[in-house]
């Protein structure tokens, strides 16, 4: 028996394709990641019987709004109410995965910074000591000369909101929370030199300053 014209929303599915640069049915569904077998589904007009990611994927991919694409492949009478038990569950399913993939992305960025932080990490301690070196020692141009090679890792650091823990040289009451001794002995709030930077993201610390009591700095 053949399917009713009513039924058949192959042409608007095309056109909708068309729009994404998609060519084929197999294509569309490679790209959607579900099986040719949904996209027969929902050109039968099947749509309020597939699963709900299912449709969340096509209603993506095709980018058109959930209600827009539930409206697109139902037939011409139906009717979306806002109170409908699957239009509700569509929504709150939407919402949780629009969640789910938010929180995805941010851990994985913050994997990825935390593993290319800790490649960094030898010269985030020295880097600070060797340039405070260079410049306290200006007749040494050739090392002047690498300070701004570094600049663009000073602008990923910064924009990744990693901030340093005092500076080279920089003499500041000991605060053995951020700061860790390199010899000697020190009290909370004696004074101490800083020998290697130290450094912090957000309220996470990453690193303590590294310093010596000023009595032992020579």
């Amino acid at each position: 028996m053949n399917q009713s014209p009513l039924l058949d929303y192959t042409d608007r599915l095309q056109q909708l394709m068309q729009l994404i640069g998609v060519s084929s049915f197999k294509a569309l569904s490679q790209k959607a990641g579900v099986s040719e077998r949904q996209i027969k589904r929902l050109r039968r007009g099947e749509v309020m019987q597939m699963q709900v990611e299912t449709i969340l994927k096509l209603s993506s991919t095709l980018q058109m709004p959930l209600k827009e694409f539930l409206a697109a492949f139902s037939a011409s009478s139906f009717q979306f109410p806002e109170s409908s038990d699957k239009s509700t569950a569509l929504e709150q399913e939407y919402q949780r995965l629009q969640k789910q993939l938010a929180e995805q992305k941010l851990t994985l960025e913050q994997e990825f910074q935390q593993k290319s932080l800790q490649t960094l990490e030898s010269w985030l301690i020295q880097w600070p000591t060797a340039a405070y070196a260079a410049q306290q020692n200006p007749e040494k141009v050739s090392s002047v000369k690498l300070l701004p090679l570094l600049r663009p890792v000073e602008q990923l650091l910064r924009e990744w909101g990693v901030e340093a823990i005092a500076s080279v040289g920089a003499e500041l009451p000991f605060d053995p929370q951020q700061h860790q001794l390199r010899e000697g002995v020190a009290q909370p709030g004696d004074l101490v030199k800083v020998s290697h930077v130290g450094y912090r993201q957000g309220d996470k610390l990453l690193y303590r300053a590294k310093v010596k009591p000023i009595f032992s700095v020579k």
